[in-house]
């Protein structure tokens, strides 16, 4: 599971058409999106991943983190790899 924050709802939008697309062309054709509509939370289920997109203050809302954390969480800023 893979989660996320865009600064905007036009920032998630365009980060989960990108994702979506990124996915399909690595082989992931099945992909389910749900909250398109108003790219407040964006989840992508590619089968084996599953993403979520928040806007910062849905995120924050919701902590979806603490359901699901383990003792060893990563976190990534952006433009910066993945080591």
């Amino acid at each position: 599971m893979v989660v996320a924050s865009g600064r905007s709802s036009r920032q998630v939008g365009a980060l989960a058409e990108k994702l979506r697309d990124r996915l399909k062309a690595t082989g992931h054709n099945h992909i389910r999106t749900e909250g398109m509509e108003q790219c407040n939370w964006v989840i992508l289920d590619a089968g084996d991943v599953i993403v979520h997109l928040f806007r910062p203050e849905v995120r924050d809302f919701y902590k979806i983190e603490k359901m699901w954390s383990t003792p060893h969480l990563l976190e990534v800023s952006a433009g910066q790899p993945l080591q």
